[in-house]
């Protein structure tokens, strides 16, 4: 069976403007273009680039909602069409009177899955925000298997080892990591990485929004946890990398044959693991 090709990627750092849903969503088509044209076929977006997160009331959030699918994903969908290409992308999905912080999959086909923000902080639209349900999953896009999550998720370790043990060959991380979370935006993605062996795409967002200073600072891992490329804290930009999928299915790593290998998914001791999931957390 012959190996998958590299498939190039995209991840787009930007600055939504607060609850201007038609301006971050021209942004959002303009810069996914741009993108598939310098032959991207997996673009993705910052966490919420749809509607902005620096919410003061749910009533506020609320009104900057859409259900998934909805208008936005109709017109990401239309673009995915004509470029041949996928986009992943952040927004505040309505569900009755509840909403979700989001990350929407979708491709020339449409809408692919839509992830719930499982980690809630107590900050921006999440302190409003219901938690997500739905179990993890790994989804096809671009030739890869994607897995996604949101922000704050990034730093709970297990997601990224759930999504490993599902298939994913690549992690992708919408965030809206504030100026204090620098390190997190330094360490965490190159981390999730190598302890995975996956590619992790972690896309932030620049700008100040009611007094936040966002940290920017997006990056593209390899699955050695090597930085691939990697955003300054200010500006908009995009990313580009070459996702080897081969690479990220090849978990074991063999430095010295016979003397030095490792394989961190093989060589878990899940019966030594119970305390990770003993009761004293929110369900």
């Amino acid at each position: 069976m012959p190996e998958p090709k590299p498939v190039r990627v995209a991840a787009v750092q930007m600055e939504p403007r607060l609850g201007d849903l038609d301006a971050n969503l021209k942004a959002i088509l303009g810069r996914f273009r741009e993108a598939t044209a310098a032959g991207a076929r997996l673009v993705v977006f910052p966490e919420c680039a749809l509607t902005g997160y620096a919410f003061e009331s749910k009533d506020e959030a609320m009104t900057c909602s859409e259900t998934v699918p909805g208008p936005s994903t109709k017109e990401v969908a239309a673009a995915c069409a004509e470029a041949g290409a996928f986009a992943v992308y952040g927004l505040l999905e309505r569900d009755g009177d509840v909403f979700y912080n989001c990350a929407a999959l979708v491709g020339p086909e449409g809408l692919i899955a839509a992830y719930r923000k499982v980690h809630l902080p107590f900050m921006g639209a999440d302190r409003f925000a219901e938690p997500g349900g739905r179990p993890f999953a790994v989804h096809e896009a671009a030739g890869l298997r994607v897995g996604m999550h949101i922000c704050y998720d990034g730093t709970f370790p297990e997601v990224g080892r759930v999504l490993t043990l599902l298939g994913a060959e690549v992690l992708v991380l919408p965030t809206n990591w504030p100026s204090q979370a620098t390190t997190t935006a330094e360490h965490v993605p190159a981390a999730r990485a190598i302890e995975n062996v996956v590619y992790v795409m972690a896309v932030d967002r620049v700008g100040v929004e009611r007094g936040c200073l966002f940290a920017g600072r997006s990056s593209i891992a390899g699955p050695g946890g090597e930085i691939l490329a990697q955003a300054g804290p200010d500006a908009e930009e995009i990313l580009y990398a070459d996702v080897d999928p081969a690479l990220a299915r090849r978990k074991r790593i063999v430095r010295v044959p016979g003397k030095q290998e490792v394989d961190r998914i093989a060589d878990r001791r899940p019966s030594f693991y119970g305390p990770i999931v003993a009761p004293g957390g929110k369900d």
